[in-house]
């Protein structure tokens, strides 16, 4: 999975990258301080791989990962190329998700590319340039399928049925991803790889001294929210600059600071759980001496597919799946426990794993 850290310039982007891969993306006080897009890997929290390490000794724990990329500022025009638009869309092309930073905060020390803070307008500014790049992107489509018109194939007729669709909900205001569509004209608007049609999480970056605070005292967040809110997306509030910070703690540190601060969870366990809900990801499990791991599936995946994430032998010559969920093992203790007490099923190709499953997969290639 991978996710692009996105929005106008000095809203705390490259802070809250550095936060969460503490990879050491260059940060300052101008706009356009990153020009080259940062990426960085980080590994998905996942307390079931502790209980699992603790009761099995592996040689290795291997959680699964997620790819952040820190993507330059965006400013007005960058459809039409303005500040650096070009690279900033090919780079949001590459991405599964976009997360949407939104300064929520007053400093008159940090320079805001606007004049000001307004977190409807600011979002406003990056979701219409990209739904402008998505209109240009369908007009050239529709255009290219009235001059094939001539072969007499059926699906330019439905591509340039879609291309009209899109262009009416455009018009409105709306990203393609709000459009129902049905199936085989889902099918082609995918093929255009439109970017408003990638799923967003807004996050609402806040002062130092609003970690804590009920969103009926934030105006800014609240705003943020009601608009993601009709968007039908999310909202994660943290404070980038303390993510940062906290970054640096060792475990014990980090834990009694979040407490101080009333914080709960961290802002990238949050962010990617809400990354997991957004895109439909879960998570399975597998275990053993030499390796506790876990791999992520889009929800609705079938066993043999799943044994493919593994390799491709597995779901080539894919005999069975031997599953126990992972709430079962943890209080049964061990795998033999799980057998002895006919909680390990025995699952077919039809079958669709789950979240937290713990699975054996059998094959013969």
């Amino acid at each position: 999975m991978k996710l692009g850290i996105v929005g106008l310039p000095n809203v705390g982007k490259s802070t809250l990258f550095n936060a969460i891969t503490k990879a050491g993306a260059q940060t300052a006080n101008y706009p356009f301080c990153t020009i080259e897009s940062n990426m960085g890997i980080v590994q998905v929290p996942d307390n079931r791989l502790n209980v699992l390490a603790e009761m099995f000794h592996p040689k290795k724990v291997t959680p699964a990962s997620v790819e952040f990329v820190d993507i330059a500022g965006l400013v007005k025009g960058a459809s039409r190329g303005e500040g650096l638009g070009n690279q900033f869309l090919a780079h949001i092309r590459e991405v599964n998700a976009i997360v949407h930073v939104v300064r929520c905060f007053d400093d008159e020390n940090v320079i805001h590319v606007e004049s000001g803070v307004d977190p409807k307008r600011d979002m406003e500014i990056v979701n219409l340039e990209l739904l402008f790049a998505d209109m240009d992107t369908v007009t050239r489509r529709i255009e290219k399928a009235r001059k094939m018109m001539k072969s007499g194939e059926k699906k330019y007729a439905t591509e340039i049925a879609v291309g009209d669709k899109l262009m009416a909900h455009f018009e409105g205001g709306h990203p393609a991803r709000t459009l129902q569509l049905e199936d085989e004209e889902k099918a082609i608007a995918e093929s255009w790889f439109l970017l408003t049609e990638k799923a967003v999480i807004y996050v609402a970056n806040v002062a130092e001294n609003d970690i804590g605070k009920p969103i009926s005292q934030l105006p800014y967040v609240h705003e943020l929210e009601q608009v993601a809110r009709d968007e039908g997306t999310e909202t994660i509030t943290l404070c980038a600059y303390i993510e940062e910070e906290i970054s640096t703690m060792s475990d014990a540190d980090r834990q009694e600071f979040q407490r101080e601060l009333g914080m709960g969870e961290s802002g990238l366990t949050r962010l990617i759980h809400a990354s997991y809900t957004i895109l439909g990801l879960i998570s399975f499990l597998t275990t053993g001496s030499d390796e506790c791991r876990a791999w992520t599936v889009t929800r609705g995946t079938k066993a043999p597919q799943a044994a493919g994430k593994i390799h491709t032998d597995f779901e080539r010559g894919f005999i069975r799946a031997e599953v126990v969920p992972f709430e079962q093992l943890s209080v049964m203790g061990s795998m033999n426990a799980c057998k002895e007490a006919g909680q390990v099923r025995s699952e077919g190709k039809d079958y669709i794993i789950k979240d937290g499953d713990v699975v054996l997969f059998r094959f013969n290639v």
